[in-house]
C-alpha cells in the first residue's frame, strides 16, 4: 500500500462514517507534504512526514513548547509510527502572498511577526532543543562549496580558493558563535507565516534550535522570497531591537553592534541557502529554487561589500562568476 492510500485510510479512521475531501495544501522543501481535509464545515491540515526521512516527534515537542506563547497549529490526532499528524488549519494566506498583493500591509504584518519573534525568544524551556553549535553552522556553510560551487557552477576550487573560503568561514563562525543564544525557529520567513487570528500563524518550526539571537530576524527581513529596500529593513530592525531590549532579550546594547551581528548572521544564512537551493534543484529535482538564488546572492554580495573581512569572499564570488578583472587577484590575510 503506497503512502497516499495509507494516509487516506488513516484519515477515515479519524472521521468514522463521515465523508471528507482531501486537497494538497502545500509542498515542503523537505520530504513533508501537507493536505487540507474538509469534513462538514470544518477544515484541518494533515501532515505526511515519512518516518524514514522526517521526525514527527520533534514537531510535536516544539509545538507543545510554543503552544502557550504564539499561534501554532493544535495537534488533533497523531500516528508517529506512520508519520501522520492532523492539525488545526491556520488558513491559506501566507505572508508572502499578502505582502506581494498588498505591500502597504507590511508595517503591520512585520510588527506582529516581530512581536511573535520576541515571544518565542523569551522561551526558557530549551533543554531538549539541539544547539546551533559550530558543528551545525559549519555543516551548513559546507553546503555552499559542495552544492552551489561544485554542482551548480560546476567549478572545482583550487587550493588557494579553498584556503580563502576556509578563512572566511572561520571569521563568520567566530561572529555567529559569540552572539547571545535564544530559541531559534530557523525558517522564520514569509512562506512559513500565515495571516491569521491571532497573527501570525507560525508553521515549519520542527527544526528549532538554541542559537544566535539575530538568526530569525535575518530570515524574516532578508527573506529569500521577497525583497525590501535596505532603509526599510533597517527601520524594522531598529523597531525589533527596541522591543527585544524592553522584553529582556539579550541583544547588543548598541544598535550598531547589533546590526553588524545581524548582517554577519545573514552571511552565514545566505551561504547556506545558496547551497540548499542547489541541493533541492539537483538532488531533489525542485528546479524552481534556482529562480530564488539571485536575490540571496545579492544579499550576500552587499554584506561582503560592507565589511573588509568579507572582501576575500567577494573576490572569490567575482572569480567564480567570471567577473574578476584581468589582473590576478591575490589574497593576503
Amino acid at each position: 500500500m503506497n503512502r497516499s492510500q495509507l494516509l487516506e485510510n488513516w484519515i477515515k479512521q479519524q472521521f468514522p462514517g463521515a465523508s471528507f475531501t482531501l486537497q494538497p495544501a502545500s509542498a515542503d522543501a523537505s520530504f513533508r507534504r501537507y493536505f487540507r481535509v474538509q469534513t462538514g464545515n470544518e477544515t484541518l491540515i494533515v501532515m505526511d512526514a515519512p518516518p524514514a526521512q522526517e521526525d514527527c516527534g520533534q514537531f510535536l515537542h516544539v509545538a507543545e513548547l510554543l503552544a502557550d506563547t504564539v499561534h501554532v497549529p493544535k495537534i488533533r490526532a497523531q500516528d508517529i509510527s506512520q508519520g501522520f499528524l492532523l492539525l488545526s488549519d491556520l488558513g491559506n494566506l501566507t505572508y508572502l502572498q499578502a505582502l506581494t498583493e498588498q505591500p502597504e500591509t507590511a508595517d503591520r504584518l512585520y510588527a506582529q511577526a516581530t512581536d511573535a519573534l520576541v515571544s518565542m525568544q523569551r522561551t526558557q524551556a530549551l533543554e531538549n532543543l539541539p544547539a546551533y553549535d559550530e558543528k551545525l553552522l559549519r555543516f551548513e556553510l559546507n553546503l555552499f562549496p559542495e552544492w552551489y560551487i561544485a554542482k551548480h557552477l560546476q567549478i572545482e576550487l583550487n587550493d588557494e580558493q579553498k584556503t580563502v573560503l576556509e578563512h572566511v568561514f572561520a571569521c563568520i563562525l567566530q561572529n555567529n558563535l559569540a552572539q547571545p543564544r535564544v530559541f531559534v525557529h530557523r525558517d522564520y520567513h514569509s512562506r512559513n507565516l500565515m495571516v491569521s487570528e491571532p497573527n501570525p500563524g507560525i508553521l515549519d518550526f520542527q527544526d528549532a534550535v538554541v542559537g544566535p539571537v539575530t538568526y530569525d530576524l535575518v530570515s524574516l527581513f532578508k527573506d529569500a522570497y521577497i525583497h525590501w529596500d535596505e532603509a526599510q529593513v533597517l527601520d524594522w530592525a531598529i523597531r525589533y531591537w527596541e522591543k527585544a531590549r524592553h522584553a529582556g532579550i539579550p541583544v547588543q546594547r548598541d544598535f550598531g553592534d547589533f546590526y553588524r551581528d545581524f548582517e554577519w548572521m545573514g552571511v552565514q544564512r545566505h551561504i547556506k541557502v545558496l547551497g540548499i537551493f542547489a541541493r533541492l534543484a539537483y538532488r531533489d529535482g525542485k528546479q524552481a529554487y534556482l529562480d530564488d538564488m539571485p536575490l540571496v546572492m545579492s544579499y550576500l554580495r552587499k554584506a561582503c561589500e560592507r565589511y573588509r573581512e568579507l572582501g576575500f569572499l567577494l573576490n572569490l564570488l567575482d572569480e567564480l562568476d567570471n567577473n574578476a578583472s584581468d589582473r590576478r587577484i591575490g589574497y593576503t590575510f
